[in-house]
This record gives structure tokens, sequence and C-alpha cells, in this order.
């Protein structure tokens, strides 16, 4: 029975439409190496939205291995996203996925709350 229990658990897990924002498994996997290219495998990726950029509001990506008790924390595969709750604001309902294509790679936030954004992505405005 103790195996029922595991596996219910395990198959509950991609319960992504509850979480604010989704991340891709792509997402995931690329965290999941620089943490542990950075010999911290507890290391997160910490989102934030600041204002600046070329459009009014822009992303920022940094490795964080620290929660804030305002930080809403999304589990994917693993691994953590963090993201504090006035950022949340302007990235609620976006997808966070990691892209490698002939310009290079990154992650990229496909958010439906911008009303245009650079050509780089990484700033947006509402």
């Amino acid at each position: 029975m103790p195996d029922a229990a595991a596996q219910s658990q395990t198959s509950a897990a991609p319960a992504a439409a509850a979480d604010p924002v989704t991340v891709t498994a792509a997402a995931a996997r690329r965290i999941r190496k620089v943490a542990e290219a950075e010999g911290n495998p507890g290391l997160g990726l910490r989102i934030s939205v600041s204002g600046g950029g070329c459009s009014g509001f822009q992303y920022g990506f940094t490795l964080d291995d620290a929660e804030t008790a305002d930080d809403v924390v999304i589990v994917r595969d693993g691994v953590r996203v963090l993201i504090d709750t006035i950022s949340l604001e302007y990235i609620r309902g976006a997808e966070i996925d990691f892209v490698e294509d002939l310009s290079g790679a990154g992650f990229q936030i496909r958010n439906p709350q911008a009303a245009s954004s650079c050509g780089c992505g990484n700033s947006f405005a509402i």
C-alpha cells in the first residue's frame, strides 16, 4: 500500500494549472543544470520585474537559494522558481520557458499581460 500512496503523490505533482505561472519542463531542466554547475543543487531561479528596459518594465533572472516571506514558490520537476508577490502581479498567467535557437539561448517569458515587448523579449509594456 505505501507504493500506491507514493504513486498517487507523484502523479498529482504536475498540478501546474493551480500555479499562477507555468514553468515548462525545458526551463526546469535548465535550472537544474545551472544549479548543478554552480555546485548548489538547492538553487532556484528568481524572477523579478522592475521598471526600465526599452518598453517600460524588464524581467530579471538570478539564482537564489533563499526564500523570502513574500515569495511565491513554484516547483516543477524538483526545482524551484521564486517570484516576489509584487513581480507576480505583472507576470501572472505567464509561461516560463528555456529556448535555444539561432539567436542564442535563454529563459523566455510568454506573458499574456504584456501589450507589447521589445525585440529581445526582456522588456515589456502593459
